[in-house]
């Protein structure tokens, strides 16, 4: 339950070894002891590590749960567990922040590639929305943070497939905030740039590159207050607004 002053008592990371999650997870420690319920796929070799890192942020107890973001037929079974496994059977922050990345040039001549980041990136991100609405629902309050992209907002030759599933992923959540609100339940969707993870590493760093732990403050202090969508750095929802307005023709011409 969160409390008076708006503290959480249970997190639930959906993409349990997400850098960006797990940072999240971090700066909500920050605020006292909590629970943390790592839903993490099957093997990730990068689950012991996730573990100690919340321990060692503070957290009260760490529990592990199975879940495959492609595999929405075993979501069900996955969110009854990490709800179970929640203070008195609730969970109070749910941060869906699992995806892939991917190789441009591969995914848009690859079927196979596209359709899997097409399952994961957005089919598995709705099937896990629809479950989280209908239990926070059931508790009549809850928060729900959802990992999007300012890569969403318009197609570019670059990452056209990844924003694809990016877009689809901020309409559904960001119209899920709206089903929610009068429901108790705050949904905040995450735009950022380009973040310094893993994932990005071999990418060729863009203007307004932030750091994971920027983007966990700027989900922390936003989640909770009717935002709806923001932007990691607060400056790129400017960029993004010019950006969305530049005629085709020369759209297309841009270097990125």
């Amino acid at each position: 339950m969160i409390n008076a002053v708006g503290v959480p008592q249970t997190l639930l990371l959906l993409g349990g070894t997400s850098e960006i999650g797990l940072a999240i997870c971090e700066e909500y420690l920050q605020q006292g002891p909590m629970r943390v319920i790592l839903a993490c796929l099957p093997g990730d070799p990068g689950v012991e590590d996730a573990r100690a890192q919340m321990t060692a942020a503070g957290a009260t107890a760490v529990e592990v749960v199975d879940f495959d973001a492609a595999a929405t037929d075993t979501h069900p079974a996955a969110l009854q567990q990490c709800f179970a496994a929640g203070a008195g059977g609730d969970v109070d922050v749910a941060i869906v922040a699992f995806g892939l990345l991917g190789e441009n040039e591969e995914l848009w001549s690859d079927q196979r590639k596209a359709v899997q980041i097409a399952q994961i990136n957005y089919t598995g991100a709705v099937s896990v929305g629809v479950l989280l609405a209908e239990k926070m629902k059931a508790q009549g309050y809850g928060r729900i943070i959802a990992m999007s992209s300012a890569a969403g907002l318009r197609a570019r030759r670059s990452n056209f497939v990844y924003g694809s599933t990016k877009a689809g992923l901020d309409s559904f959540y960001t119209g899920l905030g709206y089903a929610l609100s009068e429901h108790g339940v705050d949904v905040l969707v995450i735009r950022p740039g380009q973040v310094r993870t893993r994932m990005s590493a071999h990418v060729k760093e863009a203007p307004l590159t932030v750091n994971k732990d920027e983007v966990a403050r700027i989900a922390v202090k936003n989640s909770g207050r009717d935002k709806g969508a923001v932007f990691a750095p607060a400056a790129f929802g400017g960029v993004m607004a010019v950006l969305t307005h530049v005629p085709r023709p020369i759209f297309r011409k841009l270097p990125f």
